[in-house]
């Protein structure tokens, strides 16, 4: 008898706007499976997820060192609890310690890199990239920079 296959867990973790949109566009690969979302809590985030299992991470977070030791007890606390098998993003800093964290605890990562950096990584691109199991980007000429990375083009 075959061993019955791992449910899926996503946790689906980076800042509000347009990290959010990004990674809500992906809705035909999270909507049937059981998920959280670890973002900030601003009016954005609360009206597009409304229904969906919602953690606040800290902000502002960006190049905030306070930011990154709040958001990575926030990681551990949460990714405890919730256990996901399986994290994507597509930035920005709340992703690094989830990711890292996350590795750390067994789950699947995946990285999207945002759809205007053409030539150039992003900061939580780079800092992801060493504990990302699949790395995506949006144009060709991302992946001079991300050598491991997959370009599935753009998902807008």
């Amino acid at each position: 008898m075959a061993k019955k296959q791992k449910e899926i867990k996503v946790c689906l973790v980076g800042s509000s706007g347009g990290h959010l949109t990004h990674l809500y566009m992906l809705k035909p690969f999270w909507q049937d499976k059981e998920r959280f979302w670890a973002t900030f809590d601003k009016e954005d985030a609360r009206s597009i997820l409304a229904g969906e299992k919602m953690y606040p991470v800290y902000y502002p977070s960006n190049r905030s060192i306070k930011a990154l030791i709040i958001n990575t007890h926030r990681a551990i606390k949460i990714l405890r609890k919730e256990r996901p098998t399986l994290i994507i993003t597509s930035g920005a800093a709340p992703a690094i310690p989830f990711f890292w964290i996350g590795k750390m605890m067994g789950a699947k990562t995946i990285y999207i890199e945002v759809f205007d950096r053409i030539d150039k990584p992003t900061i939580s691109g780079r800092l992801c990239y060493p504990v990302t199991d699949l790395f995506i980007v949006e144009w060709e000429e991302m992946k001079k920079v991300y050598k491991k990375a997959v370009n599935l083009g753009s998902i807008f």
